[in-house]
């Protein structure tokens, strides 16, 4: 009884979050005229920039060629990144009366945001197909690891929205100081370079960031050189940890939360 207790607990839980997701996807591109195409416009603009910038302005010394599919590999998942986390500032501030009064776990909460912005990562990824067929980037067996990353992608922001979203509703100020680390994160991240780029001195980066791993593992089915087991192997770690940590620390924080509301 208690394994079927468990299992309809768990059917619950995945159909309500998917409700909500779908709920996000529909409220976001209802009143635009564009719709899903903002998922690829966004990073696809972004993308054409920093390309111009950097291989038509600047002699650029960072990365590998085709640049523009290094550089997208490695920006659309920045785009979930970034788009998830600054949404858990305000996760429980857009739907207060439902998460005071809904039976459901309020996890649920951050799990909407991270499936709902994955969702539009996923839906963008053809633009990577199209760079890569268009620009001339080889595929190797190692594109494998892209699913992994994903994995490894959500498990990390799930961790971290158990942690952030508690704390923005007890400390108002964590909002604006959670936007600031995002810019400063972007440069601290290999976006626009590679880790293999690092200054000498900076190599503790590629372990203490996690992103470095995950951001290896979406270009190195293109990029073979890219490989990096340290920073892979530090990404997946640091993933789980910030997970264990964030569902004690939600655990703590649900109740004057709650109050809070």
């Amino acid at each position: 009884m208690g394994a079927v207790s468990t299992a309809r607990g768990a059917r619950r839980y995945l159909h309500s979050l998917w409700l909500l997701s779908a709920r996000d996807l529909r409220v976001r591109y209802a009143t635009s005229w564009l719709g899903y195409l903002w998922s690829v416009l966004d990073p696809l603009v972004m993308s054409a920039i920093y390309w111009f910038v950097f291989t038509q302005i600047f002699d650029r010394g960072a990365g590998e060629e085709p640049y523009i599919v290094f550089l997208i590999t490695a920006l659309l998942p920045w785009v979930w990144f970034n788009a998830a986390v600054t949404d858990f500032t305000k996760a429980f501030t857009k739907d207060a009366k439902l998460v005071r009064s809904t039976a459901i776990p309020r996890s649920i909460w951050i799990g909407r945001i991270v499936l709902s912005k994955g969702v539009e990562f996923l839906c963008a990824l053809p633009v990577i197909v199209a760079f890569a067929i268009f620009g001339g980037a080889t595929v190797g067996v190692e594109l494998l690891w892209f699913p992994v990353a994903i994995v490894v992608q959500a498990v990390l922001l799930v961790g971290l929205g158990l942690i952030v979203a508690p704390l923005c509703i007890l400390f108002s100020d964590l909002e604006r100081t959670t936007r600031l680390i995002l810019r400063a994160l972007f440069y601290a991240s290999p976006i626009i370079y590679s880790v293999k780029d690092l200054p000498q001195g900076f190599g503790w980066l590629e372990v203490a960031n996690p992103l470095a791993g995950v951001f290896t593992m979406y270009r190195v089915g293109f990029f073979p050189d890219q490989w990096d087991g340290a920073a892979v192997l530090s990404s997946v770690l640091v993933s789980l940890v910030l997970l264990a940590v964030g569902l004690l620390v939600f655990r703590r924080l649900e109740r004057p939360l709650l109050k809070e509301l």
